[in-house]
C-alpha cells in the first residue's frame, strides 16, 4: 500500500533556548504555523515554544511516533546532542519548510 503523507517529530524551543518540546505531526509547515500562532492552547502557548530546531522525516506514522516516544524519553542532554548535532547554532529552520 503506498502512502504519499509525509511525517515529521520535531523539536521546538523558545528564543531563549531554554525549553524543548517534542512533537510527532503529519504536516510539519502546517504544525509549526500552529504554533506560531499558538492555536494550540496548553504547553507551547504558555512558554511561547516556536522556533523549530530540528526535524525527521518519516514515511509512516508509526516510525514518527515510535521515535518521537524514544526522543521524548532521553534526559535533556541527550536532546541537545541531537539538536547540536545538525543545527548547531540552533537556527530556526522553519523558513525552510514548503
Amino acid at each position: 500500500m503506498a502512502h504519499d503523507r509525509q511525517y515529521a517529530v520535531y523539536i521546538l524551543t523558545n528564543v531563549t533556548n531554554h525549553v524543548l518540546y517534542t512533537g510527532v505531526t503529519n504536516n510539519l509547515a502546517r504544525r509549526v504555523y500552529e504554533h506560531h500562532q499558538k492555536f494550540v492552547k496548553g504547553f507551547t502557548a504558555k512558554y511561547n515554544v516556536t522556533k523549530l530546531v530540528y526535524f525527521e522525516a518519516f514515511s509512516g506514522a508509526y516510525e514518527a511516533i515510535t521515535r518521537e516516544k524514544q526522543i521524548k524519553g532521553w534526559v535533556r542532554r541527550k536532546k541537545i546532542a541531537l539538536i547540536d548535532s545538525v543545527n548547531p547554532i540552533w537556527a530556526d529552520v522553519s523558513g525552510n519548510l514548503h
